[in-house]
C-alpha cells in the first residue's frame, strides 16, 4: 500500500508540530515537506525541537509542491494565509486539510467553486477534536427541544478570531433546526457594550480569552424549571489529532468539500 504523501504548513506553531508528530509516527503516512515562514532549505531534523526527519522546509508552497507532488496539504496558519495555501493546493490539485478558522462566507463558496473545477477533495474543520464535533451535533438535537441557548467560548490569549469558528458553526448548526428567535427580556439593554455577547439569530456568543486555557465551550439551554449545559474541554493539542487523522483518511477518498467534520462521522 503506498504511503500519504503529505506537507504540513505552519510547523512551527502549537498545532503544527503537533501534525508533523501525527505525520511521522503513522505508518500509512510520509512527511514530504514543511511549509514555513523561513528556515528554507533545511531538513525538518534540523529544526529546534523536531524529530528527526529528512524532508525539506520550503518557505515558496508553489515551489514546493511542484518538487514534492504531495497528496495532502495539512495548513494550520491564519485565515489569509491559510486561503492562499487551499487556493494554490486546488490547483495543483492536491487536497487540503484545513484547520484555520476565520474563512468568511465568501472564501468558503469560493474554495467550494474550486473544488468542483478541480474535481478534488476539500475539508475545512473549525475544530478538529471528536468530542468538540460531538457537542456540536448534541447540541443541534437539543435545539428541536429547547430554543433559548447561549454559547460561551473559552480559548487561550493567543488566539486571534472571535468568536471562534467552533461558536460559529455551533450556531450555525443550531440555526438550521431553530427559528430566529429574540432571546431575553423584551426591554434587555445593555448598559455596557458588549455585555451581551454576539448576536446570532437570538442566539448569544461569548468569547472568553486567558492564559491557561486550550480550546473549550459550552452550550446552555434554558426553559421553564430546566437548564441542559453541553461542554467539551481540549487540556492539550493532541486532542485535535485523531480528527486531523480522520480527515486525511477522509479526504483522500472524496472528490468534493466539506466543510466541518460533523459532515463525515456517522
Amino acid at each position: 500500500m503506498e504511503k500519504v504523501r503529505i506537507i504540513v504548513a505552519g510547523p512551527r506553531g502549537r498545532m503544527g508540530r503537533e501534525a508533523v508528530h501525527l505525520v511521522l509516527n503513522t505508518d500509512q503516512y510520509e512527511l514530504a515537506a514543511v511549509v514555513d515562514r523561513k528556515h528554507g532549505g533545511m531538513k525538518v531534523g534540523e529544526l529546534e525541537g523536531f524529530p528527526d526527519s529528512e524532508a525539506l522546509v520550503y518557505t515558496d508552497l508553489e515551489k514546493c509542491l511542484q518538487e514534492v507532488r504531495p497528496d495532502v496539504l495539512i495548513d494550520l496558519t491564519t485565515p489569509e494565509v491559510g486561503m492562499f495555501h487551499t487556493k494554490t493546493a486546488l490547483d495543483y490539485k492536491v487536497r487540503p486539510v484545513v484547520g484555520t478558522t476565520g474563512f468568511s462566507k465568501g472564501d468558503l463558496e469560493e474554495l467550494e467553486r474550486l473544488c468542483s473545477e478541480r474535481e478534488t477533495g476539500c475539508i475545512i474543520a473549525p475544530n478538529f477534536a471528536i468530542g468538540a464535533v460531538l457537542m456540536m451535533k448534541f447540541s443541534k438535537m437539543a435545539a428541536r427541544y429547547f430554543k433559548d441557548v447561549e454559547i460561551i467560548e473559552l480559548h487561550h490569549d493567543r488566539k486571534l478570531d472571535a468568536p471562534s469558528g467552533t461558536a460559529v458553526k455551533t450556531a450555525q448548526m443550531i440555526s438550521e433546526v431553530r427559528e430566529a428567535k429574540k432571546q431575553g427580556h423584551p426591554d434587555e439593554k445593555e448598559t455596557m457594550d458588549g455585555a451581551r455577547g454576539a448576536n446570532y439569530g437570538g442566539m448569544h456568543i461569548h468569547s472568553v480569552r486567558l492564559p491557561g486555557l486550550i480550546a473549550h465551550q459550552q452550550v446552555m439551554f434554558g426553559a421553564d424549571g430546566q437548564t441542559l449545559t453541553i461542554r467539551h474541554d481540549s487540556y492539550n493539542r493532541t486532542s485535535f489529532m485523531s480528527g486531523v487523522k480522520l480527515a486525511v483518511d477522509t479526504v483522500m477518498k472524496m472528490d468534493g468539500f466539506v466543510y466541518g467534520l460533523e459532515n463525515i462521522i456517522e
